[in-house]
């Protein structure tokens, strides 16, 4: 009971130091919600604000943000509660200069833009994904700058805008934080990795998307026990979400797997740690099979589950979304009926003779602004904005 008062208590108290900021210490406001923590996605922003001196404010819902341990006295940390009536209320009168986030579907649900101050809204992306089909047909209509990845979502936002008559937003050509931070870290790692685990075995990951008719969900124990009896090392990753809406699922996964030495369930999904490791990885739909061939350079078994559609108008748009472009480039799609085969095919995608690496680098960097670099360009636009503000 005291722990559960504490955090309340937390939740009131930093509202209430925020709201007291002067206006110029509240500049540039990010929001992180609970489902998906914002931090691993600006990390490299926010390095760059602070090498220029810059103050930011950091607001979570999640008690679990890692930043909440952070020293730094130019990021400002705010714990504000996971009650959508309360952050209704917070959001409609907050007053800052920027807020940042990636939390799409601004206005429609609880986190509503500003109705006392002219705040302008920016849209970080937390995954390399088109905009027009697994975002909702509104996702991003009342964006003021969409902070983008690639150029594929510069010709969706724009042809959006035109179909539906919208007005222009400010498209930056800003590039992926997160890939550029998991590339730098994975170029301190052995250049000969072996990816096997502990028990001399090859590590094969299964991190898929969230949903009913998803990898996890459908036939996700099924997969788990091909792997198993093939004699791999099967790691589970599932997304936040499954944790949170489907425990029956995670369950039933641990009931019957729990007690193989060869099989890992893992819900530190703030980690990445189990994406340099693997040998193979298995998914969906998710955008982690961007992040692993990208930043791995090694090709991607997709399984072919029913595509997350959540804007049924998406055709609509006349573009491809890259999601579907880009799976069978740097990898392979396996039927649902066909999983068996997928040991079989493991072995052979595998193989260095593939040579997917040099395959993958180009298309990631046709895909992807700024490699490198993307903190930097990003940073500059967000201190060139707030000084058109001031």
């Amino acid at each position: 009971m005291k722990f559960i008062k504490s955090i309340f208590d937390k939740e009131g108290n930093d509202i209430e130091k925020f709201n007291k900021l002067d206006l110029d210490e509240r500049s540039i406001v990010f929001y992180s919600e609970n489902s998906v923590i914002l931090y691993p996605y600006v990390e490299e922003i926010i390095r760059e604000l602070q090498n220029r001196d810059q103050k930011v404010c950091y607001l979570t819902s999640s008690k679990d943000d890692p930043i909440l341990k952070n020293k730094n006295e130019n990021v400002r940390v705010f714990y504000i509660g996971d009650s959508e009536l309360e952050k209704m209320k917070f959001f409609l009168r907050l007053k800052a200069k920027m807020l940042i986030m990636t939390m799409p579907d601004l206005g429609s649900y609880h986190i509503k833009r500003s109705k006392v101050f002219p705040v302008h809204y920016v849209y970080v992306f937390h995954t390399i994904t088109s905009t027009h089909m697994v975002f909702q047909k509104n996702a991003f209509d009342q964006f003021d700058s969409m902070f983008c990845v690639g150029p594929y979502q510069i010709q969706e936002l724009r042809a959006t805008e035109q179909l539906y008559n919208l007005k222009q937003k400010n498209l930056v050509e800003c590039g992926s934080g997160l890939i550029d931070k998991l590339i730098r870290s994975r170029s301190s790692l052995p250049q000969q990795q072996n990816f096997l685990s502990k028990n001399n075995k090859k590590n094969i990951l299964i991190a898929p998307s969230w949903g009913k008719q998803n990898l996890l969900e459908s036939i996700g124990i099924e997969l788990v026990k091909i792997l198993l009896d093939a004699g791999y090392y099967v790691t589970v990753r599932p997304h936040p979400m499954t944790i949170k809406k489907s425990p029956k699922i995670i369950k039933q996964i641990l009931e019957k797997f729990e007690k193989n030495p060869d099989f890992l369930l893992d819900t530190n999904t703030s980690s990445f740690e189990q994406l340099f490791s693997s040998y193979a990885l298995i998914t969906d739909w998710s955008g982690i099979g961007h992040e692993y061939a990208f930043v791995c350079e090694r090709p991607v078994i997709y399984v072919d589950v029913p595509k997350k559609d959540y804007n049924k108008e998406y055709e609509k748009i006349g573009l491809v979304p890259f999601e579907i472009s880009i799976r069978d480039k740097i990898g392979e799609i396996i039927a649902v009926q066909n999983i068996e085969t997928i040991p079989e095919r493991i072995e052979f995608l595998y193989d260095p003779s593939n040579n997917f690496e040099n395959k993958i680098q180009k298309i990631r960097n046709d895909s992807i602004f700024n490699i490198g670099e993307s903190g930097k360009v990003t940073a500059n636009e967000i201190i060139r904005i707030i000084s058109e503000k001031a």
